[in-house]
């Protein structure tokens, strides 16, 4: 039977396991210019918090009552569209179906022998080039710079402070255990890292940490780690704004110091993005990821979960830092 994962509650606060209702539905089929695709890994993001509020953003929120999506790594079963043929493995926006129809719009065909299925939801998908992306267009990384990355154990962050290595760059990252701070070092080749949960003042562990500032800050966090890097920002630093983890279940937007002394004293941009913004540098962004990836310059980990009906614990999962690298749930 075919089932998929409805949004049952608009969460107050963070969500729970009741906003979420399993639903059997028909299996389809695939008409004329469709494709029949059934589903093999599907990627849980926190930005997907944002779309469970009934608000305006970049991109339309979940309806109640109808299933919810994401990044999806799926086999082509059935195949009546001339661009696509059995047996393709396909990449794209879907929804939280075991089995479902596509006209093959925004769909991207993935080669398996380059990297595993998976790493197309993560290092070479949307989180690796947000990194790429994120870092080429607002960072404007230049060797030799001190990049400081939180949520740097993450699939973004992780990405983040391994493409400034490739760049010469010295780097830092925030994480919130110690054993995620030893990954940095080790297998990622952070210069060093700093445990939040375990500092008692981040505002001086981060000035300790980048004893000659900040150039580049790519947030992945927000909140209160946002105020304290920016009190080590240089002169001309840059802030990527990439992600707000840190507040996306608040139930009231917090207020904290206010920046506009700092930006204005230190010459300092600041610049908001979602990685849709540069859609038609995708190629060029996976091509130089894949090239890394080949030569062994960058690594990546992946926290897998098996079973369809654990794609809504692994995205709670993601508010209690359980995952290591990218949070991607196998479909069996």
């Amino acid at each position: 039977m075919n089932k998929s994962i409805n949004l049952k509650n608009r969460p107050s606060g963070k969500p729970i396991l009741e906003d979420f209702k399993f639903e059997d539905i028909e299996t389809p089929e695939a008409a004329e210019g469709q494709l029949l695709l059934k589903t093999l890994y599907v990627s849980v993001d926190p930005y997907l918090r944002g779309r469970m509020r009934d608000e305006k953003s970049y991109i339309p929120p979940f309806k109640v009552g109808e299933p919810l999506e994401s990044m999806v790594v799926a086999e082509v079963t059935e195949s009546k569209n001339e661009n696509f043929k059995k047996g393709d493995f396909v990449s794209g926006m879907l929804k939280w179906k075991k089995i479902q129809i596509s006209d093959g719009k925004g769909l991207n065909k993935i080669d398996r022998n380059l990297a595993p299925l998976s790493a197309y939801l993560g290092v070479l998908g949307l989180t690796g080039i947000t990194a790429y992306l994120g870092l080429e267009k607002i960072g404007k990384l230049k060797e030799g710079e001190h990049l400081l990355v939180s949520g740097a154990a993450g699939a973004v962050g992780s990405v983040v402070g391994q493409i400034g290595k490739i760049k010469s760059c010295k780097v830092t990252g925030i994480a919130g255990t110690d054993e995620k701070i030893e990954t940095l070092k080790e297998k990622y080749g952070f210069d060093s890292g700093i445990n939040y949960k375990k500092t008692g003042n981040i505002k001086s562990a981060i000035a300790e940490a980048c004893a000659l500032g900040v150039d580049v800050y790519f947030d992945n966090v927000g909140g209160e780690i946002l105020d304290a890097a920016m009190a080590s920002m240089n002169k001309y630093g840059r802030v990527i704004n990439c992600g707000a983890i840190s507040i996306y279940n608040a139930e009231e937007q917090p207020t904290g110091p206010r920046l506009e002394t700092v930006l204005i004293k230190k010459s300092i941009s600041m610049q908001g993005f979602t990685v849709r913004d540069y859609a038609e540098d995708f190629p060029d962004a996976i091509k130089q990821l894949a090239q890394w990836l080949k030569e062994g310059k960058l690594k990546y980990e992946e926290t897998v979960v098996e079973g369809f009906e654990k794609i809504p614990q692994a995205f709670l999962d993601l508010f209690e830092g359980k995952n290591k690298g990218k949070m991607v749930v196998k479909v069996n």
